[in-house]
């Protein structure tokens, strides 16, 4: 009887024993499984603004749960000396991208991305949109002006130059305004091209620039016609037909007439052949030849050698 208590209580501890093992594998793969992988990456330390140099303090290492994002510095010396172009806020991880490159500075330039350029444009009250352009604003150009050659009657020619600018910095202000107040300055500076900062120089010199502000998220580009003083008094919104958005009548050319046929070339005049009579006098004779037909003057009788 003994014996046999023996056994089944050690077949149960046996039992015991390989269910605990199980049990206790598959709560070890699932926390493993659950486990989240770290990475130390660089992070910022406080609020960082567009246009700021990195110092010392500003960046920090700190862990990054899951895979960071393509580019992330991992190095706090990659970050210090280097200017913010987007802003970065605290506890966020540091993107190469974000940042101007190395020895570039900081300021307004390291936020002009590469093949762009920062063109300046005067402004006042009614031009800046009453103080309400600022940094990181999207604005349309119009410029307003009587073109060369165009008609004078039509009067002031307003056209729409660019669209869908970004303001980079209000005066010496490079920082976006979270309250968005209106700021009253003489000069912004706007992105735009190579090719688009010819043609706004060139407008803010023989023309009057007027910015019009636009929602940031409207990204659909415009095709108004442009319109002249006169046509805003005699209720037409567009230039009529037969004129052009300058003002200046439409030329239309006539075709050219086409060329003459080339001269027909005359037939070549051939000369028939001469008609020989073999003339016989007595013991003598004698060869007359007469031209043809064609040559009535020349239908006189030569003679020959008599044979």
């Amino acid at each position: 009887m003994k014996q046999r208590l023996v056994i089944v209580l050690m077949f149960a501890l046996v039992i015991a024993g390989a269910a605990s093992a199980l049990l206790y594998r598959v709560i070890s793969s699932q926390l493993t499984a659950n486990r989240t992988v770290t990475t130390q990456v660089v992070v910022a330390s406080r609020n960082l603004a567009s246009g700021e140099l990195i110092k010392d303090g500003d960046v920090k290492m700190a862990d990054f749960a899951g895979t960071p994002p393509l580019g992330t510095l991992v190095s706090v010396d990659k970050a210090i000396g280097r200017g913010v172009v987007d802003p970065i806020y605290m506890g966020e991880a540091v993107v190469d991208s974000r940042l101007a490159a190395p020895g570039a500075g900081a300021g307004l330039a390291a936020t002009i991305p590469q093949g762009m350029r920062a063109v300046a444009v005067r402004v006042n009250d009614i031009v800046g949109v009453a103080g309400f352009v600022n940094p990181g604003s999207k604005v349309d150009i119009l410029i307003a002006g009587v073109p060369p050659g165009g008609n004078g009657n039509a009067g002031t020619v307003t056209k729409t130059l660019l669209q869908n600018m970004t303001v980079l910095s209000a005066g010496q202000n490079i920082q976006k305004d979270a309250e968005g107040k209106p700021v009253s300055v003489p000069v912004v500076n706007v992105l735009v091209t190579p090719e688009q900062a010819e043609i706004l120089s060139l407008a803010s010199n023989d023309a009057r620039i007027q910015l019009v502000l636009r929602n940031p998220t409207d990204k659909e580009e415009a095709k108004p016609p442009g319109t002249a003083l006169a046509y805003l008094f005699s209720g037409l919104k567009k230039p009529p037909a037969g004129e052009t958005k300058s003002g200046a009548p439409r030329q239309v050319r006539k075709p050219a007439p086409p060329p003459p046929p080339p001269p027909k070339p005359e037939p070549v005049k051939v000369a028939p052949p001469p008609i020989t009579v073999e003339v016989i006098h007595g013991s003598r004779r004698a060869e007359a030849k007469f031209a043809g037909e064609e040559s009535p003057d020349q239908n006189k009788p030569s003679e020959g050698n008599a044979k």
